[in-house]
């Protein structure tokens, strides 16, 4: 069952009647896109209510950009569980409440995005997951960056070299445990990232949706999570962070993660 996280919803902060292009939206929208979910297409009505369906009905309801919102959603629900095809009947009903309206193909490759990186990171366990760093290896890196290469808006892969010299194996554990830290609190787990090896880490923008050049947050978090010694003599001052675009197939997304890579 999903957490109730949300401390708002639509019918909480929009009072007033707004205009969506000819169509007028009611002020309880996220109550009765709900409403029309669970009478046609969702199984379990106790699960249904997430923080990411509120928001995805407020941006709507303000004409906002929807993307993120469907994204954070498609991930929800594949977390708990639920399928693609219910998931996407699910934000029909949102569109269908406003009218004769489907869900744009932004939103529906979004909400899908999302659904698929929550399927994927339930199969990273094991050998597929570096121990230091808690983040993915190189072999999981490669498989999205494939997946990517297929979209409009493939994004760009970001390369982070931390290491300042060669490290006993306590050294590199703290400091690979900090970067894979830092990592995770900039850029949450709806982006793939991996340890590389020798220090070197990776991460996937998406591209049409991570529209902030989070990098200096990311070396923020880093310098503040190595800033003990010996770990802070062991990594590069100012981190290494370079762009690298995402290759073409899956057989190029293998060469890159190879070539990167430091084992």
């Amino acid at each position: 069952m999903a957490s109730r996280r949300a401390t708002r919803r639509l019918s909480s902060v929009v009072t007033t009647h707004v205009r969506l292009g000819g169509a007028l939206l009611p002020a309880d929208l996220t109550q009765r896109w709900r409403d029309a979910s669970i009478a046609t297409v969702w199984r379990r009505a106790s699960d249904w209510d997430h923080q990411a369906a509120d928001d995805l009905a407020y941006a709507v309801a303000i004409g906002d950009d929807p993307r993120d919102s469907a994204w954070n959603l498609g991930r929800a629900r594949g977390e708990i569980g639920v399928g693609i095809e219910e998931a996407l009947d699910d934000v029909g009903c949102l569109y269908r409440v406003l009218g004769p309206h489907d869900p744009p193909p932004t939103v529906v490759r979004a909400l899908a995005g999302g659904w698929a990186d929550a399927q994927a990171g339930a199969v990273v366990a094991g050998p597929c997951r570096d121990p230091e760093s808690g983040l993915p290896t190189g072999q999981y890196l490669a498989v999205r960056l494939a997946e990517a290469a297929q979209h409009p808006e493939p994004g760009r892969l970001l390369v982070v070299d931390v290491a300042a010299r060669a490290v006993t194996p306590p050294v590199r554990l703290a400091r690979s445990a900090a970067v894979g830290a830092a990592l995770t609190s900039t850029y949450g787990s709806g982006h793939p990232m991996a340890a590389l090896g020798g220090g070197v880490f990776a991460v996937l923008e998406r591209g049409g949706l991570d529209d902030v050049d989070l990098t200096p947050v990311l070396r923020r978090e880093i310098q503040a999570r190595v800033a003990d010694e010996p770990v802070r003599s062991a990594t590069r001052c100012p981190v290494r962070i370079r762009s690298v675009d995402v290759p073409h197939d899956a057989d190029e997304a293998e060469l890159l993660v190879a070539r990167l890579s430091r084992c």
